[in-house]
This record gives C-alpha cells, sequence and structure tokens, in this order.
C-alpha cells in the first residue's frame, strides 16, 4: 500500500520534484554540469562486459567503497561504476576514484529516470552502502532480476523504530537483496527483525578504508609555518558547531600561549558565513579557500576547502568530530584514528555508534558531552602531550583491528562475482 502511494506520489509530483530540484541547482547541491544524471541521463557510455554498480549516499558511504572498487577492478573484463547523490562526494570521487572505475550521479526516485538509468547501465550486480533505500530504485532493479547485495548495512536506534511502523514497505525493501551484511551484530539482528531474508556480519568496511591523503608540500609548509604551536582540530564541523570551537579557543588561549583552533567545515561553502560568525566573537581567522596567510596572531585557521581533511589530521593531534555535540550522527572517527589522532566526540555520534562505543570502552576516543566538558579535556590533552600522543597511538590500533574485513566481504560477495554473466 505505502510502495504504491509512494510511486504514485512520485509521479503526480513531477512538477514538484522538478522545482525541488531547481532550488537545489540555485543553490549549489546539485552539479550543473552533470544534472541530467539526476534525471537518469548517462554522462559517459557503458563499458563492454560485466558491470558491477555500487552506490553510496555521500562522502562517507563512498569512501568506505574505494578498497573494494579497486579489488574488483583488478578482477578479468569487470567494469566498475560508483554512484553518489551529492556535489561533494562526486568532487572526491573524481579525485580518487581508481583509473578504470566510473562516477555518476544517482537518479532521482522517480521511475521514469530510474528505467532511464537501468536501461543504459544494465549492471550484472549492484552492492548498496549502508542505509539509502530509495523505494523505486530498489524494487525496479530487482524486478529486472539483477542481483542486489546490501554493504555495510546500518540500523541505527531511530531507523529502527520508524520502520519498525511501516513493517511492509521495510520488508518489501530489504528483501530486494539476496544478501544484507551488517556492520556490527546489532544492525544484523536490526535487519532481520525488519525482514532482510539473508543476513551475515562479516565486520565494517570503514576498517579497510585507507588513511586520507595529504599533498607532501602543503604538509611540510604548514609545519613549517606552525613549528611550536599546540594546535587542535574540529573535523567535519556542522552549524552552530564552529562558535562553539571559538569559545572554547578563547577559554584555553592564555593558558597555552599560540593556541591556534582549526577548523574544516563539513560544507566548505558555508566558510564566509563561518568566517564571518567568528569573527564576530572577536577572533582573528585567516581562510584557506582565501589563500590567507597564517600569521602568528591567528587564532583560527578556517580550512574550507575540499579534500583536505587528511592534511589537516595530519598536522593536529587531537580531533574533535563534528555534528556529535549538535546536530546528529556525528563523523566518522576512524578518519583521525587512522592517522594516531586523539579523539574526541559528543554524545550523539548514532551513525557510528558501534565503533564510537568500542573505541571508548578501548581508551582510543573520549566523550565529552558539552562545551565546558570540551574545553576542560582539550586543555588537559594540551598540557599533557604525552598523554594525547598515547591516546593517539591507541586509536592508531584500533582503527587496524579489522584488517581482514575486505577480504571477508569478497568472499561473501564469490558467489555473484563469479557467476556467468554476473
Amino acid at each position: 500500500m505505502l510502495l504504491s502511494l509512494y510511486r504514485t506520489l512520485t509521479t503526480l509530483g513531477a512538477p514538484l520534484i522538478d522545482a525541488y530540484l531547481a532550488r537545489r541547482l540555485r543553490r549549489g547541491k546539485e552539479d550543473a554540469a552533470r544534472f541530467e544524471e539526476r534525471r537518469g541521463r548517462a554522462g559517459q557510455p557503458r563499458p563492454p562486459g560485466r558491470l558491477v554498480w555500487l552506490h553510496g549516499a555521500s562522502v562517507g558511504e563512498t569512501l568506505s567503497l574505494l578498497p573494494l572498487v579497486e579489488r574488483l577492478l583488478a578482477r578479468p573484463g569487470l567494469a566498475v561504476l560508483v554512484t553518489s547523490g551529492t556535489v561533494t562526494s562526486a568532487a572526491l570521487m573524481a579525485e580518487r576514484l581508481p583509473a578504470g572505475a566510473l562516477h555518476q550521479y544517482v537518479p532521482v526516485d522517480r521511475l521514469p529516470w530510474v528505467r532511464r538509468f537501468l536501461d543504459h547501465w544494465r549492471p550484472d550486480l549492484v552492492l548498496w552502502c549502508e542505509s539509502e533505500f530509495w523505494p523505486n530504485l530498489l524494487c525496479e532493479t530487482a524486478a529486472r532480476a539483477i542481483p542486489m547485495v546490501l554493504l555495510n548495512g546500518r540500523v541505527s536506534d531511530r531507523s529502527f523504530a520508524r520502520w519498525q511502523k511501516h513493517p511492509r514497505l521495510i520488508a518489501r525493501l530489504l528483501g530486494c537483496f539476496r544478501l544484507c551484511l551488517g556492520q556490527s551484530d546489532t544492525d544484523c539482528a536490526r535487519l532481520q527483525a525488519l525482514g532482510a531474508p539473508q543476513v551475515a556480519c562479516r565486520g565494517n568496511l570503514k576498517f579497510a578504508t585507507p588513511p586520507l591523503p595529504a599533498g607532501e608540500d602543503a604538509l611540510a609548509a604548514l609545519r613549517n609555518t606552525l613549528a611550536g604551536r599546540p594546535r587542535w582540530l574540529l573535523a567535519s564541523s556542522h552549524p552552530g558547531e564552529e562558535a562553539l570551537a571559538g569559545r572554547a579557543h578563547q577559554a584555553l588561549a592564555a593558558r597555552h600561549p599560540g593556541l591556534l583552533t582549526v577548523i574544516v567545515p563539513r560544507h566548505p561553502q558555508r566558510g564566509a558565513a563561518i568566517a564571518a560568525d567568528l569573527r564576530d566573537l572577536g577572533l582573528t581567522v585567516p581562510r584557506r579557500a582565501g589563500g590567507e596567510s597564517v600569521g602568528a596572531d591567528a587564532q583560527i585557521l578556517l580550512a574550507d576547502t575540499l579534500g583536505e581533511m587528511g592534511l589537516f589530521i595530519r598536522l593536529c593531534p587531537i580531533v574533535m568530530m563534528g555534528k556529535s555535540l549538535i546536530g546528529q550522527g556525528g563523523q566518522n572517527p576512524l578518519e583521525p584514528a587512522r592517522l594516531g589522532a586523539a579523539v574526541l566526540f559528543g554524545p550523539h555520534m548514532d551513525n557510528f555508534a558501534d565503533i564510537a562505543a568500542r573505541m571508548a570502552a578501548a581508551g582510543a576516543a573520549r566523550r565529552v558531552d558539552s562545551e565546558s566538558a570540551l574545553a576542560a579535556t582539550l586543555g588537559n590533552l594540551l598540557a599533557e602531550p604525552a598523554q594525547s600522543a598515547m591516546m593517539g597511538e591507541t586509536a592508531r590500533r584500533f582503527a587496524q583491528d579489522q584488517a581482514g574485513v575486505l577480504d571477508a566481504v569478497l568472499a561473501m560477495l564469490t558467489p555473484w562475482l563469479d557467476a556467468p554473466g554476473a
């Protein structure tokens, strides 16, 4: 019933969907040069032979797929297509997708656009990452008897409660998958309770992701510029968190001379507004996007650029995860952990609940529940560099804990990868 209603609404609501997409385009949330891909019109020809289509919603999901993409490309005669839905993920894929793999924007979930996409690409196997369940796309793919596997399946507390109110719909959507691989035992239990026909846990693919890259020249230059200055990083910040970091900086600056707070916003296009807010607090804020120099008087370095998170994690021994004190869901704490940073996060880590809990239990991260707690914890770690370094090394070892997850996932995919015409 709900699926039929959804299909009717996405059909009759075409003018509203067009207006919504046009608004997103004006706000820079859609790619003008590739906008037709969102309507299912391919921007590239389909390569010959077998094609595996992998989908990740945004940056985190697509990055977690990169090691798998590399392994798939090593198989003779196999082509790889990766889709995502955001401009930032497309930009990162342009930089990091291995040679030979293709990227397209996922079509908006209207049946004509979904069918146009599938008619062109004709995938032989679909690997769907995490929890973005688009009903038309999933059901139309399954109706064509294309095998689908859910990778790194995740069901948060909120999603589980919401889907339990619509058991028939979620059972229908999960029934599109031949196999659902959960991130954790909890995710597997929830997927099974919601109606997934076959469930298994082989670990979290985020553990297989390599460390974020950094340009050697930029790293050397900034290390020279910032030499001797204590510093910490707010990673992937969201609205409200930048001002919070600015106030924390002001609370700590007198006790830690030369302190530099680095902020990497999740959405770099917010850079001008963030800088204005921080300057209203009386802070000196050079912007990386504007090429502004980081002088001795700089208090906040606003790294409002794309693809430089690895650079700034390497420069900062302490990293606070964004979207975890203000907002919901958190950001991936394994990114700083892989590079040996001491990791902090707030109480809202729903998107990484299992990893966050395990890191805290292992001493690889600390939870801070308020602005004052953040300032106090930062102060302690800045005052005790050896303690911070020990915590960072514990985090590094934790991030290496599931080194075999990629092999385990590939073993589960073998029946479809080896099947004739799969």
